[in-house]
């Protein structure tokens, strides 16, 4: 938005300069964009007067003149303009002067006929691109003056780039009320009062569509002279704020549409037929707008309309058919209220951009209508004569907005800001912003006037406040730092801990999405149910996991299918079990689950190549065990499951809980999931390894260690882990290493049954063991493994 700063200036006046005054707009919230002369640089130019005018004897487009100017002789100056005449107001650059683009007047003869100076024109002085002859001034321009003093040309126009939210400031008003606010001084509002109606007609006007409009004003003006000129003050307020003038009427509109921030239009009251209606357009109902171009309306869209045809897009654009002309008398001036949601993007649909709906889509004052009104209405009759009637008002309260009440609390905003205000001084910004505000109890309530579109909750208000009072008075702090240890279980383990176990083992940490193709899980976990999407992604990612296998087993097809020899993946995340019992019937677990296929290892000359096995895998998840120091509370049991092969699955036990899974995928899957090569995989609980033990310190033995070694003969099926578990569950305490070395089966050993070589290694804390310590230890292990597995010794 451009204005011009004397114009700005009538209405408050701080004693403040150019560049400060935009400062202040722009730490407001209001950033100015540029700061330009109105009038590019020139001098000797002064007011004149053509006091005789005859053609060229040499030359038919040429007049010969003399031009008073004050200075005590007549200046002879030979002119082209067709508008030259004797007895005008006109604008001379003397000899001497210097226009714009560093032209110089001289004594020059044009045709054998002196001309001592030069008749100018709008562009020739740089102040509009048009060229229509010579600038005429009013009669009462006086003779001699300096024409930059006359028309004030050391003026300033002030670019303002408003956000959105700020519409109640694309005026000279609004802009003028902020200047105010800045500076502690009273607005100086020009004085406007109502118009007598001098004429009884009128028109009836129906609010067809009230929640679109919901105020529409009407007032009949009758015997009004349009071909009358603009008066040179409104004409170069207009240009200063970036606006051609073009006839009085419009001009007037766009000088209240600046100075008061709402648009208006004027109707040629002889081409109305009838009441006028407010409504939506009708189904491919046309329009010719006033530059000509016919459109074809939406239903959406909201007109101004006569019993016959559509008159106007509301608030956007007026139609050629009942446009003012040169010719018109009598005419019928609007001023309504439309709601911003009925404006927005209508114009953009037809390709338009207008001043009035750049303000109705950012918000008018609900209660500017009559002003704007009586506004217009004495300005037109002053300048184009005329007689006014009544003020027609259709008005639905229920629709118009109504003005928020927010409350503002004392502490809030010092939290906020980070600076305590003074209460009193808080209350006076409040106020001289136009908010009525009451402070009670460490509360503001404050009811926001109706053109603040922009304040409805507290934060709002808090924004006020800070920019009123200053960005730049707000003293910058630095954060205070407080060292102190964060706030962490010693017994926790985290899951950066868990995945890195794996990661220094070669895996690799993997997110896949929530979302598995049905058919996959289906396949892997046919006995559980799934959570199906009502609205998903694609097809194949339809469903809520209930185990991490599927993704990773996509991952690893995905680089299969890349030549990729060695992998293995890790992850940690949720899957989703549906649960009636559970909040929105879905119980979420957070686990780890992991993958690996393809070599055991990357090739390397000391090791031969082999493919990953089962207990490739068995001995990454041991490691991840490790972390919790409670290894020996987990045991592999031999347990089937859907997805795995029947012969290499394996339930991870913590105590008497299953808490994972872990094996190789079933073959008749492998195609189905992409895979070219045999897979492992585990799944835990999170919860079931997320504690550790925490390490107690202990002496260390200064006594020596004996080993035994312990070779019994079981059934084929009994784990070698029970073997273990149980001897562990004895409670010795000199017991400080156990381990499985050997397994056999063969000569020797009867059929179903296999040979397992267990290495003992005890030690006490107190004392060296006594061979009769050690025997009586390995007698409570042998009887213990004899009775609860049948085990015999070896031979």
């Amino acid at each position: 938005m451009k204005l011009s700063e004397q114009w700005l200036r009538e209405w408050v006046n701080p004693a403040v300069d150019s560049n400060e005054l935009s400062e202040q707009l722009s730490m407001a919230g209001l950033e100015v964009d540029g700061v330009e002369p109105v009038a590019a640089d020139f001098h000797t130019v002064v007011v004149g007067e053509v006091v005789e005018c005859g053609p060229h004897p040499d030359a038919d487009k040429l007049q010969v003149t003399k031009v008073n100017t004050n200075d005590g002789e007549l200046l002879d100056i030979v002119c082209g303009a067709p508008n030259c005449r004797q007895g005008i107001k006109v604008v001379v650059a003397k000899v001497g002067a210097v226009l714009p683009g560093d032209f110089k007047i001289k004594k020059a003869k044009l045709r054998g006929h002196p001309s001592y100076g030069m008749l100018c024109s709008f562009k020739e002085l740089g102040l509009i691109d048009e060229h229509e002859g010579i600038i005429e001034l009013p009669e009462d321009a006086p003779v001699g003056k300096d024409y930059r003093e006359y028309l004030g040309l050391e003026d300033h126009s002030i670019d303002i780039d408003l956000t959105p939210n700020r519409g109640d400031c694309l005026s000279v008003r609004g802009i003028a009320r902020e200047l105010g606010v800045l500076n502690r001084m009273d607005v100086n509002e020009p004085e406007i009062k109502d118009v007598a109606a001098k004429v009884d007609e009128q028109k009836a006007i129906h609010l067809d569509a009230p929640e679109q409009c919901p105020r529409y004003l009407g007032r009949v003006i009758k015997g009004i002279d349009v071909s009358r000129p603009t008066p040179i003050w409104m004409s170069e307020k207009l240009r200063r704020s970036g606006i051609r003038s073009i006839d009085p009427v419009v001009d007037i509109t766009n000088y209240v549409l600046l100075e008061l921030g709402h648009p208006m239009h004027a109707f040629d009251l002889d081409t109305l037929e009838g009441d006028i209606h407010v409504r939506l357009a009708a189904a491919k109902e046309k329009l010719t707008l006033l530059d000509g171009e016919e459109v074809e309306l939406d239903e959406d869209v909201l007109v101004i309309a006569d019993e016959q045809k559509a008159l106007a897009m509301a608030g956007v654009y007026g139609g050629k058919d009942s446009g003012v002309t040169v010719e018109s008398k009598n005419i019928f001036l609007e001023s309504a209220f439309f709601a911003p949601d009925a404006i927005l993007g209508k114009a953009r649909r037809f390709g338009l951009h207008t001043d009035a709906s750049h303000r109705y889509e950012r918000g008018v004052d609900p209660q500017l209508q009559r002003t704007a009104m009586e506004r217009a209405t004495q300005l037109l009759l002053d300048i184009c004569g005329g007689e006014a009637g009544p003020v027609t008002e259709a008005v639905s309260e229920k629709h118009l907005p109504e003005r928020a009440n927010v409350k503002l609390r004392s502490a809030r905003l010092a939290k906020v800001l980070g600076v305590k205000i003074a209460d009193d001084e808080v209350t006076e910004i409040l106020q001289r912003l136009g908010l009525e505000a009451t402070y009670n109890s460490g509360e503001w309530q404050v009811q926001v006037p109706s053109y603040r579109f922009d304040i409805a909750i507290e934060e709002d208000l808090i924004e006020e406040v800070a920019r009123v009072y200053g960005y730049n008075a707000i003293k910058a702090a630095a954060p205070a730092a407080q060292l102190r240890m964060t706030d962490r279980k010693e017994a926790s383990v985290s899951r950066h801990t868990l995945t890195n176990a794996l990661v220094e083992r070669g895996y690799q940490e993997a997110i896949t999405y929530s979302f598995v193709d049905p058919k996959h899980q289906a396949m892997l976990f046919n006995e559980t149910a799934a959570l199906t999407l009502p609205h998903p992604i694609s097809v194949d990612m339809s469903s809520m996991r209930v185990s991490l296998w599927p993704g990773l087993a996509g991952a690893v097809a995905h680089n299969q299918k890349r030549q990729q020899a060695v992998l293995a993946f890790v992850e940690t995340g949720l899957r989703f079990i549906p649960d009636e019992s559970a909040e929105n019937g879905v119980r979420q677990e957070p686990v780890l689950g992991g993958i690996r296929a393809g070599k055991a290892h990357t090739e390397h000359w000391s090791e031969g190549e082999r493919a990953v096995d089962f207990f490739d895998v068995k001995g990454d998840v041991e490691a991840l065990l490790e972390k919790t120091g409670e290894a020996n509370l987990f045991r592999f049991v031999a347990d089937q499951h859907d997805a795995l092969h029947p012969g290499q699955s394996a339930a991870i036990y913590k105590g008497e809980r299953k808490v994972g899974f872990m094996g190789a995928l079933h073959p008749q899957h492998e195609k189905a999931l992409g895979l070219n090569q045999r897979a492992f995989v585990f799944e835990i609980e999170l919860d079931a390894i997320a504690v550790r033990r925490i390490p107690a310190a202990q002496p260390v033995s200064r006594y020596p260690s004996i080993r035994r070694d312990l070779a019994v003969i079981v059934d084929k099926h009994i784990a070698a882990g029970e073997l273990l578990a149980a001897m562990e569950n004895i409670g010795v305490k000199q017991l400080v290493d156990l381990n499985l070395f050997d397994v056999y089966e063969g000569d020797g050993v009867p059929e179903n049954k296999r040979s397992l070589a267990l290495s003992v290694t005890l030690q006490d804390a107190d004392k060296t063991l006594e061979e009769a310590d050690v025997t009586d230890i390995m007698t409570q292990f042998i009887d213990t493994l004899r009775s609860e597995f049948n085990a015999t010794l070896r031979d």
